[in-house]
């Protein structure tokens, strides 16, 4: 068998280290750590969500970075770590929020589509 070099564990997302790590697991976790802070809070009369947009560029502009989506009607998500991972976990909620909403003519409830989104993410490492 040939011997596999370091770099190939930490390109692949399945692969572990001799040490037992998913290298890609944890560059996720940093892009968190290392993200602007999102956070909720729970009210009596409702929820308050609130994000700290990070401009790291001149280039960029600060009107266009949303950190707060829409999911449903009644559904909103924030998100900390890279914008673009969040945008596509937003799509895939909203998707299936849409597609539970058309075959059953009621709204998602918010533990289903997180659920559907953990597994979603979690079959990236499988």
């Amino acid at each position: 068998m040939y011997p596999v070099s370091p770099q190939a564990y930490d390109r692949a997302i399945t692969v572990f280290s001799p040490d037992g790590r998913l290298f890609q697991v944890e560059y996720a976790k940093e892009a968190v750590r290392r993200g602007a802070t999102a956070m909720g809070v729970v009210c009596a009369d409702g929820v308050i969500l609130v994000a700290h947009k990070n401009i790291v560029s001149n280039l960029l502009v600060f009107e266009s970075m949303k950190k707060i989506f829409k999911i449903d009607n009644h559904i909103t998500a924030t998100a900390s770590g890279l914008v673009a991972d969040a945008r596509r976990l937003v799509d895939m909620a909203r998707l299936e929020a849409q597609r539970h909403r058309l075959l059953y003519n009621e709204p998602m409830n918010v533990e289903s589509v997180a659920r559907h989104l953990c597994d979603a993410m979690q079959s990236y490492t499988q």
